[in-house]
């Protein structure tokens, strides 16, 4: 089992969970954060870290295909380590629903 970021963080991007990341493994886009399922130690820590609850265990995800794009995503996206601004209409699309639409083009 794995952590993933959901398409919550789209639009957000808040990062208050890179920091306490013990394996470096979150990846940063333009919209989002992912994290790379193969360097993820399932330790937990970020999950309550986030703000708007992105981050979930790869068991509680409805919808599977957030697990393929964070898989998928991480392998090209560089990495993140360190804590940064949310994106400037963060606080307008947090509570907003079906944002996979923006991650699913990068694939």
């Amino acid at each position: 089992m794995t952590f993933v970021v959901t398409d919550k963080c789209v639009l957000c991007k808040y990062t208050d969970c890179v920091e306490v990341c013990p394996v470096d493994c979150f990846h940063e886009g333009a919209k989002s954060l992912v994290i790379d399922p193969d360097e993820c130690i399932d330790c937990a820590l970020c999950e309550p870290e986030c703000p708007i609850e992105a981050i979930l265990s790869e068991d509680d995800v409805k919808d599977k295909r957030i697990i393929d794009i964070n898989s998928k995503l991480s392998k090209i996206w560089p990495t993140i380590t360190k804590k940064k601004e949310p994106l400037t209409e963060a606080e307008k699309w947090k509570n907003v629903d079906g944002k996979i639409k923006y991650l699913e083009e990068y694939l």
